[in-house]
């Protein structure tokens, strides 16, 4: 597709300079209708807070499991509350390979561990990085006020192998592996949904 065909477009960071987009097609913070925007705030966390928030009914944890782990609350009057940010299971895995002289730089796991104790080196940093994310999230889910609690969303690349670590400790996750797209269609500024 063309840029001159796009819609709309949301980016984090620069983009490369072989990439040309319409300025004018740019979603920014401001086409959020999320209450209580910090300037500094990444718009994938806006874009998935508030849809997020638009699909609960009501306040929302969105953990988005990517390269970080980004924790954004919402609460029920659709505000951003706050959040946490910590390296995500591939980032984890390539810091322990670099910051260590006899571990492996790994890749993120492709698939849950079945062993929760696994004795080679590169399943167990897999399934460390990947347990100490899940902790992450719920910590997160447990440290929010009852009165603040309403859903906890999942989204990003490795949601999908952090839902069974998150589900084993009573919690019950909405999966969304698209959220932040289906947020920037559903944006009044692009219109696409409802």
């Amino acid at each position: 597709m063309a840029g001159d065909q796009l819609l709309a477009w949301a980016a984090v960071g620069a983009l490369p300079e072989r990439l040309s987009l319409p300025r004018s097609r740019r979603i920014a913070l401001v086409d959020v209708p999320l209450q209580g925007l910090p300037g500094w705030l990444g718009i994938d966390r806006a874009l998935v807070g508030w849809r997020a928030w638009r699909r609960q009914g009501g306040a929302v944890l969105v953990a988005d499991a990517g390269t970080a782990l980004s924790l954004t609350c919402v609460d029920a009057e659709g505000r951003f509350a706050g959040g946490r940010i910590s390296a995500g299971v591939a980032l984890q895995l390539r810091a322990l390979g670099h910051a260590t002289a006899l571990l492996p730089s790994l890749q993120a796991p492709a698939a849950a561990a079945r062993d929760p104790w696994p004795p080679a080196t590169e399943a167990a940093m897999a399934e460390g990085c990947l347990r100490a994310t899940a902790a992450a999230v719920i910590q997160a889910w447990h440290d929010l006020p009852a009165a603040g609690r309403g859903g906890l969303w999942l989204t990003g690349g490795d949601a999908p192998l952090l839902l069974p670590l998150v589900q084993q400790r009573q919690l019950r996750p909405e999966l969304a592996p698209d959220l932040a797209l289906e947020a920037l269609a559903a944006l009044p500024a692009v219109g696409l949904l409802r």
